[in-house]
């Protein structure tokens, strides 16, 4: 693997985070979050085993243009 399997891109001004998965040879939109709750009820509909603990895992994640859990626009 080249890159994160999953993205959760910069915070919107209007709040929330976009969340992309790479599968499939191509990016999905998952929709956008705006807590780890929401990122981990995507992952789980995404297929994503024990979605709760990759949060963290730059293995898996990547956080862009942005810190992680952090869902408002500064």
């Amino acid at each position: 693997m080249t890159s994160t399997p999953i993205v959760v891109h910069r915070p919107s001004l209007s709040g929330g985070r976009r969340m992309s998965v790479h599968r499939h040879g191509r990016d999905e939109i998952l929709g956008t979050a705006y807590s780890d709750h929401d990122l981990v009820v995507f992952l789980e509909a995404a297929g994503v085993a024990d979605a709760e603990f990759v949060l963290d895992d730059p293995r898996w994640m990547e956080w862009r243009d942005g810190p992680a859990q952090e869902w408002s626009a500064a």
